[in-house]
């Protein structure tokens, strides 16, 4: 012990102590924490070396503040801040099974309301090993059991730590260069640079990758959109004629599906079903639903769905489209398309209008409208982590739905069915679902959860009905993302009667399959089409419903009634599935049995020609929307949106002194309704419904003629 504690007393004993301390809690993340798989012992090797060259590096730096009194508060804070990197990613990877790209960080404020609330419930026991280090050092040295080492040292010898980090790592990405040629010039997924080069590697490698993007989105050339034109050209898919304008004129509402993944239609646990209300809709002939719609975001999750369904672009590949490029950029989205058309257009939210950075990317969408959580008494049991509770969303936002002039565009965003997946027991007393009971909560909670999403809607929809609105509207509903991620679903497995033991990377894919259904009574031939597409493919096929064609627009997907409709459904991350083949990182799959495929030379060249494809479709939207591209083209017929227009804080006063001027001409329904209020026509059963309001939020306009803010 003292012959320990001698070394440690010395400046390079006690940098050698903290470097091996970070060394284990980092290998520590990578087997308890992080799912990067190895196979060979090289990539085994290289998972216990990558943490060892760049700790030396950035712990080394401290060698460089030669007086004692910096050296010791340098490498402690090295030490802290490389923790909380290494910390942050842990949490991060068990919500999103992905890494923190440096777009991630940036954008943290965007989104850290939504985060910091599942961060609690992400959180374990063991994570205390990534913290006792650093306390107990910064204790031995408070308490002088570690002695302060005064002796000066060189800048000859910081930099020959410095050398032997650089060697180390060189060394490294050799060894890593055997495995993985090219790993550093060709995209691979981010898992293999952790795995490989470690989690600070592939931070620097990121931010060195998002400079290169923002030099580029500062020289955007107006020649490129040509290229991206010429593609979504080729690409197009013309209108089944016996879909076209179908549904012209209707009223537009989506329901976004927080988390609600395609299984739990039809789905029985315990002999109940999940989702009555929901398959009722799915298995209606007033629906066209399909059963092979997957979802295709990336890390920006719900706000990748959003902006998919909008402008049939992808997200970013690194990152948030809606938090890091959503204040500047040009879309052309439903929004704005509709509203040339003559719609009106809203968002119901009952989280902060700054989440995700709604504000104000739905100003560059052109909503004209955005009923966040300040519209709403939000206080006490009403909400959870990331907003208002559903059956409370839907049945507050009627005040303001009412008073849209029809046709409208309106979108709610649901929030109860999200991770961590709780609900007040005085939510579920009167459910008759009984939880299954698994050892992840996670998994058990999550169809509680959707059962309560499940009546929320059944319960608008009993609005819509009973208003009358409902024979002039269509509604979309969609799954955003996967609700339960890759390290849960082993355990889901034998609740959807498939071997824990056997599941793969395969059935993993398979499971990003999300419920998308078109409803509405206008719709009597409704059925399941089996047909492949994905979330890219929403705002072709609206249109056309519509009778608004889409051949001017550029849009990354195509109409799925139409039959040129390509169903080869694109991941963020480069995979892809169809009705034939799944390709899951370079494995081939058959997408009928999940058995491997070895191609042989005709099959391999086809498949090489979808891969091509793939990455020229993600690409060319990237260059599209990181170069703001969308600035130098005009679709012919199209009006520019004029974000200054649209301002969130006034409410509806804007509606009613249209409802004024248009008199009896007036559309909402409202005034249809003869000037009733059709509020109490809402039925509900939420508990919280009957608790008196705060007066601490203001939801109404009084005059509609004030500009004050609500």
């Amino acid at each position: 012990m003292k012959q320990t504690l001698a070394k440690v007393n010395t400046r390079v004993g006690f940098f050698g102590f903290l470097v091996g301390c970070f060394w284990l809690k980092t290998i520590y993340a990578y087997f308890a924490d992080f799912a990067l798989g190895t196979e060979g012992m090289l990539q085994f090797l290289l998972l216990f070396l990558n943490p060892i060259a760049t700790t030396i590096l950035i712990f080394g730096l401290a060698f460089y503040f030669k007086p004692a009194k910096l050296f010791y508060p340098a490498i402690m804070l090295l030490d802290i801040i490389d923790t909380v990197l290494l910390y942050l990613n842990v949490i991060y990877f068990r919500e999103f099974t992905d890494f923190m790209t440096v777009s991630t960080m940036t954008g943290y404020s965007k989104v850290d309301q939504g985060l910091s609330g599942a961060s609690l419930a992400l959180t374990m026991p063991h994570d205390v090993f990534y913290w006792l280090d650093i306390v107990v050092v910064i204790f031995l040295l408070l308490f002088r059991v570690i002695k302060v080492d005064r002796r000066a040292l060189t800048n000859r010898f910081a930099f020959a730590v410095f050398s032997m980090g650089a060697l180390c790592l060189t060394f490294n990405i050799a060894l890593a260069d055997m495995d993985r040629p090219q790993l550093l010039t060709r995209a691979f997924d981010r898992n293999y640079l952790v795995k490989y080069l470690g989690l600070d590697v592939f931070t620097a490698y990121d931010a060195f990758q998002t400079h290169q993007s923002n030099e580029l989105r500062s020289q955007a050339n107006k020649s490129e959109i040509y290229n991206v034109k010429a593609f979504t050209d080729a690409h197009y898919a013309e209108p089944n004629p016996q879909m076209f304008g179908s549904l012209k004129g209707k009223n537009v509402v989506v329901i976004h599906l927080e988390s609600f993944q395609q299984f739990l239609i039809n789905k029985k646990i315990n002999g109940k079903e999940v989702t009555p209300f929901l398959n009722q809709i799915y298995n209606s002939n007033h629906t066209y639903a399909f059963d092979n719609f997957f979802h295709q975001v990336g890390q920006g999750k719900t706000s990748d769905a959003e902006n998919m369904l909008e402008t049939s672009t992808y997200g970013l590949p690194q990152g948030s489209l809606f938090a890091q490029l959503g204040s500047d950029n040009t879309f052309q989205g439903a929004p704005a398309i509709l509203g040339q058309d003559g719609y009106s257009s809203a968002v119901f939210h009952g989280n902060v209008a700054s989440f995700w950075n709604r504000n104000n990317t739905y100003k560059n969408l052109g909503y004209q409208y955005f009923f966040d959580a300040s519209y709403y008494d939000t206080t006490g049991d009403k909400a959870t982590g990331y907003g208002l509770k559903d059956k409370l969303l839907f049945k507050d936002s009627i005040k303001y739905l009412q008073r849209l002039q029809q046709p409208f565009y309106a979108k709610y965003i649901t929030v109860t069915n999200h991770f961590p997946y709780q609900l007040d027991d005085e939510d579920t007393k009167d459910s008759k679902l009984k939880a299954p009971d698994t050892d992840d909560s996670a998994v058990n909670n999550y169809f509680v959860t959707a059962h309560y999403l499940d009546q929320s809607v059944k319960e608008f929809y009993d609005y819509l009905n009973q208003t009358g609105l409902a024979k002039n509207t269509v509604v979309v509903l969609y799954g955003d993302h996967y609700g339960l991620s890759n390290s849960e679903n082993p355990t889901l497995a034998p609740l959807l009667g498939k071997s824990e033991a056997k599941w793969n990377a395969f059935d993993n894919a398979q499971l990003q399959r999300v419920p998308f259904m078109i409803n509405s009574p206008a719709i009597n031939n409704g059925y399941v089409d089996h047909t492949y597409g994905g979330e890219i493919d929403v705002l072709p096929t609206l249109m056309h419903l519509l009778g608004i064609n889409s051949k001017e627009y550029i849009q990354f997907g195509t109409d799925l009634f139409s039959s040129k409709h390509d169903q080869v459904v694109a991941f963020r991350n480069k995979d892809w599935v169809s009705p034939e083949y799944t390709s899951i990182d370079g494995t081939i799959y058959n997408s009928k049995t999940g058995k491997v495929i070895h191609p042989n030379a005709k099959l391999k060249k086809e498949l090489e020609a979808i891969q091509q494809k793939v990455d020229t479709e993600l690409a060319l939207s990237d260059t599209l929307n990181q170069q703001n591209l969308l600035q130098f083209y005009h679709p012919a017929g199209f009006k520019k949106v004029n974000p200054a227009k649209f301002n969130y804080s006034n409410g509806l006063s804007h509606e009613k002194r249209t409802e004024n001027q248009l008199g009896d001409k007036s559309k909402s329904l409202f005034d249809t309704n003869g000037h009733q209020d059709t509020t109490k026509l809402y039925k509900t059963d939420a508990p919280e419904a009957n608790e008196p309001r705060s007066d601490s939020s203001r939801i109404q306009i009084q005059n509609p003629d004030s500009n004050q803010e609500k």
